[in-house]
């Protein structure tokens, strides 16, 4: 059994899905693929799991680093869950290139020639939005593209970190 709830957040309404154990998805109302790998039997349950992640959220959406994550399992193709190993590496406030998680990946996978836009598609795939920081991955030379919540959520999150200052027009 899956299990849901909603959190108000200054993005909006999220919806978090658990098995009770784990975070399997987290997602803001109205982005791409909403709830994509929900099962359909779940149902609204208060579980501790929740309240974990309502305190990892309230820590991050107070302008922290939250120091601690709650465990996570999001559901994807093994390919898709090895980029978004490579996201959780990405260090708060800083951002990395779609280009330069597909070298990474092809060095450790011993690949010759991962493109820039498979990572870009297993990113936006990404079900745990938030924890899991597609959000830090931008475009060659900076430019901010490509986020399933939709660019204006991705800048409210660079300028939350700190990484992007109140003048969001400017490519980072």
């Amino acid at each position: 059994m899956e299990y849901i709830c909603n959190i108000k957040s200054p993005v909006g309404l999220l919806t978090v899905s658990s098995d009770s154990e784990n975070i399997l998805g987290l997602w803001i109302e109205g982005q791409k693929y909403f709830a994509r790998t929900l099962e359909k039997d779940s149902m609204e349950k208060d579980l501790p799991i929740f309240e974990c992640a309502r305190i990892w959220l309230d820590c991050y959406f107070s302008g922290k680093e939250p120091d601690f994550m709650p465990p996570l399992r999001p559901r994807g193709t093994p390919f898709q869950k090895s980029i978004w190993n490579f996201l959780c590496k990405i260090p708060y406030g800083q951002t990395t290139t779609y280009g330069e998680i597909a070298k990474q990946y092809d060095a450790q996978n011993r690949e010759k020639h991962t493109s820039a836009r498979a990572v870009g598609g297993a990113a936006g795939h990404n079900p745990v939005s938030i924890m899991i920081p597609c959000h830090r991955v931008v475009g060659t030379g900076g430019n901010l593209t490509g986020y399933a919540g939709g660019i204006d959520k991705k800048i409210q999150f660079l300028q939350l970190e700190g990484f992007l200052q109140r003048n969001p027009g400017e490519a980072v």
